[in-house]
Order: C-alpha cells, then structure tokens, then sequence
C-alpha cells in the first residue's frame, strides 16, 4: 500500500508541475526590444532542459520505488547500494549542462553589455533617488550640464538631480519623471543614484541593471514596438520601495522629437 501511494504521488506531482508549465506559463510579457529574442531563447532553452532533467529524475525515482516492493513486516530494511560509474556519468552531465548554459548566458551578456551603442544612439541619463526615478535628455546643446547632488540638489525647486547653475551646458537639459523613448533607435543610458542602491528593471525590454552611488553605469538596446510599459526597482532602497515606478512610453521617431520640443519651451 505504501509503494502504490508513493506511486501516485510521484505520478500526481509531476502531472500537476508539467500542466502548470505549459498551460498557466508565469513568463515575461511580449518582449519589444531588440535583446528580447535572443534572451527568451536562452531563457526557453534553460526551462526545457530542467523540465526534462525534472521528469527523468521523477520517472527514475517512480522506478526505484516500483523495483522497491513492499518488504515484508518481518524482514528488515534492506538499504541499495550506490553505482559508482552512474554517479560519474550523472554528475558529469549535470556539469557539462550546467557550463553549457553558462556559456551561452555569457555570451549574450556580452553581446548586451561590451558592445558599443549604434551610431546616432539617444543618450539618456537615469537617475534613482529615494522614491523616485528621473530621466534627463540633453538640450539643443547636445551636451549635459555637470551634477552636483550634494551642493544643488533640491527638489522643491526644480532641480532635483543637482545640476550645477553655473554651467551653461545643463540650462536646457530636460528632466522627467517618465522615460519616452522613439522605436527603432539604439538608447545608450547612464544610470546613477543619489543614496542607495536601485535597480531598473523593464521586464517587456528584457532590460535589468543596478544603478549604484558614486557610479556611472552604462547600458543600452533599442526600443521595437510603440506602447506604454512599466519600470520598476528591484532593489529593495527603502520604506518607500513600492513608490519606485515609472512609466516608460515607445513612441514613434516624429512623435519623440515633438515631445522634446515641447520640454523645450517649458
């Protein structure tokens, strides 16, 4: 009796984890940049080899139990002994996958983070400040003005990322509250923080990167699909965590460069 319940618990288990895999998938949202595809391959990759690594040890664990039988109540305990050639091809193969995915991963990685942005990249600054995310656009300029969070930064008074009013180059810099990007165009961005440490995290951009004090962390990828889309912190930077959102917005090439104008005249 105790084998045939052990066999119906294995079998229930995994029936229940393989219909919850494919029938309720807990995934990313459509992906719309252009890393997306590559990294839900690796992704894809990655779930397909673990599920079936999954219902093999299931189905070798469903057969040890079979082969098992019910000892009888008189007899002892018999305990199986290892194999040791299994152990070395098992372990050997566990390893061989898992380098294998770690290479793959890497070089993905590098693709994203060693690569240079395009030529004609749109640079955006992102800066995290307990409880909020601000973006800054250079002006007509094209150059940003200097930061200094420590002597300017006041947020009542407009100038919450600290720059410096001295500098003729950050008089027409822009700064949002809302990241507005243009489809189809390489974005090269600068993350800073002015205390702790945040995370921006842009799951339909398939885009996460920490933005840590006293550092200047570049990144970028390019924006495929027009919509409105949501950024979060994953780090968690304090009691008013839940605040860190912001509203990422893909609009076209022509509507971008109208909402830079009207920053502009403001």
């Amino acid at each position: 009796m105790t084998r045939t319940a052990l066999l119906f618990s294995i079998a229930g288990i995994t029936a229940i984890t393989v219909h919850f895999f494919f029938k309720l998938p807990l995934w990313f949202p459509a992906g719309v940049s252009s890393w997306a595809p590559a990294m839900d391959s690796q992704f894809a990759i990655a779930f397909l080899v673990l599920g079936i690594l999954f219902i093999a040890g299931q189905l070798l664990l469903a057969i040890t139990v079979f082969r098992a039988g019910e000892p009888a109540p008189a007899e002892p305990v018999r305990f199986p002994h290892g194999n040791w050639r299994f152990e070395i091809v098992w372990t050997a193969a566990i390893t061989m996958i898992f380098f294998g995915l770690g290479l793959a991963g890497n070089k993905l990685w590098s693709q994203i983070k060693l690569h240079s942005p395009e030529p004609g990249a749109l640079s955006v600054e992102v800066t995290g400040v307990q409880f909020q995310w601000y973006f800054r656009y250079a002006g007509a300029d094209g150059r940003l003005g200097r930061l200094d969070a420590q002597r300017f930064a006041r947020p009542d008074e407009g100038n919450p990322l600290g720059i410096d009013p001295s500098d003729p180059a950050g008089r027409d810099d822009i700064v949002s509250s809302s990241l507005v990007l243009p489809a189809g165009r390489d974005v090269a961005f600068t993350l800073r923080s002015q205390d702790v440490i945040h995370s921006v995290f842009i799951p339909a951009m398939r885009f996460k990167q920490d933005a840590v004090p006293g550092m200047e962390i570049h990144a970028h990828f390019k924006p495929t699909q027009t919509g409105v889309y949501e950024m979060a912190c994953t780090q968690l930077c304090g009691l008013g965590h839940y605040r860190m959102r912001a509203t990422v917005r893909v609009v076209s090439e022509q509507a971008f460069a109208r909402w830079l104008e009207e920053r502009r005249e403001k």
